[in-house]
């Protein structure tokens, strides 16, 4: 399918609203991201990697906050265990759907994936399934602060022995000026990518209220809080980092 250039913010806006995963934010969704959050790529695919080595027979592999479906299609490609499947769960019905012709694509594409089911839901809601494996990729810093705690905790609950938490977050840091330094070359990875200042600048406001990224050692806390035993970084690239979360 063929991608549209993020061009969302390159006018002026009056008043820059909120951010939205609407009908414009799906429509230049993968240029989106691929020219905003570095190592990406390789984010997504290495958690198809790293899912089938904890997949098991049987138990479903949520990707919650699935968007287009970019990390489900890295599940769907890389983990060959009899009886998975994936549950992809997304609360914009515009991504819902174009999810869906992404993963008709794939089939038409590839044999033999994973059967997967996508769903349009809030997951703050969601009754969770006990299984191997749960992907979050970019998703948490979305979820009201004073939430996170208990879907982390629900989240363990449902994992299975063996299994494993997957997540991926933009970081925020502890020290001033390594915060300062990393957001400043964030910045600089943007205009690499041909953003404009006006483009950074209004969507850096149409982010502030929406998205709030925490610390390591915030996010470290947290899971051990709700019952993990190990939180262990796998990948970090400027300040966007994910993480894996044993049970």
């Amino acid at each position: 399918m063929t991608e549209s250039p993020d061009r969302i913010y390159a006018t002026p806006q009056a008043q820059v609203g909120d951010f939205a995963f609407n009908e414009d934010v799906v429509r230049v969704f993968p240029d989106m991201i691929k020219r905003s959050v570095p190592g990406y790529p390789t984010i997504v695919e290495n958690i198809g990697v790293l899912a089938a080595q904890f997949a098991q027979p049987g138990a479903p592999l949520y990707d919650l906050g699935s968007s287009l479906g970019a990390v489900t299609q890295a599940l769907r490609r890389h983990v060959k265990v009899d009886g998975c499947r994936v549950i992809a769960v997304d609360n914009s019905s515009a991504m819902v759907e174009r999810c869906r012709e992404y993963l008709h694509a794939q089939d038409a594409m590839f044999q033999e994936l994973l059967p997967v089911e996508v769903i349009e839901a809030d997951i703050l809601a969601l009754d969770f399934q006990p299984c191997a494996l749960v992907a979050m990729n970019f998703t948490l810093q979305f979820v009201p602060r004073e939430r996170r705690d208990e879907l982390l905790g629900r989240i363990r609950q449902a994992l299975l022995p063996g299994g494993a938490l997957i997540l991926s977050e933009k970081l925020r840091f502890e020290d001033a000026e390594e915060h300062q330094l990393l957001t400043d070359l964030h910045i600089a990875f943007k205009r690499a990518n041909g953003y404009s200042e006006l483009e950074i600048a209004q969507k850096r406001s149409a982010l502030e209220n929406v998205m709030h990224p925490d610390s390591l050692e915030e996010h470290r806390e947290r899971l051990l809080a709700a019952g993990f035993s190990k939180v262990v970084p796998w990948f970090q690239c400027l300040n966007f980092a994910s993480l894996i979360a044993l049970p």
